[in-house]
């Protein structure tokens, strides 16, 4: 599972930025199920941070999520992200499955 967090910083703040979301990187690296992850930069716009991390699967980052730790120190930067979606499924490369179908669309019953 791999999740991508993007945030908006002022251009004054690279430092806070830096701090933050490395502090943030730290902390679900103490997790388990925690495989990989990194923080960077937006090339053509340095205002537009990423932190992104690999999971063993969804339910590893849903109990990372939950720690005592993250939900009192993590939780509150991430509720600072973009708001957009931020957990996909890998389909090919480095975490895949080979011939593993992807999930399918289903909606939720009202």
């Amino acid at each position: 599972m791999l999740v991508i967090s993007r945030f908006r910083y002022d251009d004054d703040m690279t430092d806070r930025a830096r701090t933050e979301l490395t502090f943030c990187l730290e902390q679900f690296g103490a997790q388990t199920g925690f495989v990989a992850g990194s923080v960077g930069r937006a090339v053509d716009d340095p205002t537009l941070w990423v932190l992104e991390t690999r999971w063993a699967n969804v339910g590893s980052y849903r109990r990372a999520l939950s720690a005592y730790d993250v939900k009192t120190t993590v939780v509150p930067l991430l509720s600072h992200a973009v708001d957009e979606p931020s957990a996909y499924e890998v389909i090919s490369g480095d975490g895949a499955e080979p011939g593993e179908p992807a999930n399918e669309v289903i909606p939720r019953s009202s």
